[in-house]
């Protein structure tokens, strides 16, 4: 796409909303729809990187309960014309057409290759890239099973998104204290990945979620990683100008 002068494009990922208690979560929503708001005018795209919630899944006439300002917002913006797209992320991987029947999103369950502008980006949730992890590239696996999804059908709401809370708790617990600290280059898996990319291909922007870290590191004399953080902690997102990629933080 070719981006008007006047617009831009944004970067975003890792609300998980619901987590850690309805509470806080309400908090961070209304944060997230404010800044979705002022925002509108000068949005051309808007790249929503996964875990948008803490858990979803879609059974076959149920949605989760909650979230309405959010879903209310995003089909606000894609009625007057913003192109949205989002990436599946490891706690939303589980979405089967209601983003793109009732609020005409764009959904991606893989990486993708994009040109805007001119500019050659790789963008993708980060989840089970680069060496390492195997043991959550094989739970990947099965929960993209399609048998798997089907058969957690099976399960009352009630108790399949109390077991999906109970182990997004431990997840989070798991990867706290790692999330709070750059690894360095050659330990950062998603820095990894993104240079063995770059051998047989040119990107200039690799943007990942997943890691709750801002990261902006320069690859080469051309390439970028950026990393969008979280909405957590940080509240932290990237802009597209039509030139650049710049990491930036929300202060309203």
């Amino acid at each position: 796409m070719i981006l008007s002068p006047d617009k831009k494009i944004y970067f975003l990922s890792d609300f998980h909303l619901g987590a850690p208690d309805y509470a806080s979560s309400l908090i961070r929503e209304k944060r997230i729809v404010k800044f979705l708001d002022e925002i509108k005018n000068d949005a051309a795209q808007i790249f929503i990187l996964g875990d948008l919630f803490d858990f979803w899944y879609e059974y076959k006439t149920v949605v989760p309960k909650g979230f309405v300002r959010i879903l209310g917002k995003l089909a606000e913006l894609t009625d007057a014309g913003i192109e949205i797209h989002f990436f599946v992320g490891n706690h939303d991987m589980w979405m089967k057409g209601y983003f793109e029947k009732e609020l005409n999103i764009k959904v991606y369950h893989q990486p993708h290759e994009f040109d805007l502008n001119g500019k050659k980006f790789f963008i993708g949730h980060g989840d089970g890239l680069g060496p390492g992890d195997h043991r959550y590239k094989a739970l990947k696996r099965v929960f993209r099973n399609k048998f798997s999804q089907w058969m957690f059908g099976f399960l009352h709401p009630r108790v399949g998104i109390g077991m999906a809370d109970y182990f997004s708790r431990k997840s989070r617990a798991t990867t706290g204290k790692t999330d709070e600290q750059f690894l360095g280059e050659d330990k950062e898996w998603l820095i990894i990945f993104s240079r063995e990319m770059l051998k047989t291909k040119h990107y200039d922007y690799f943007i990942f979620g997943h890691r709750h870290l801002p990261i902006d590191f320069k690859l080469n004399d051309a390439t970028y990683y950026i990393n969008l953080g979280d909405w957590i902690k940080y509240n932290s997102y990237a802009i597209f100008n039509g030139e650049n990629v710049e990491l930036k933080f929300y202060t309203n």
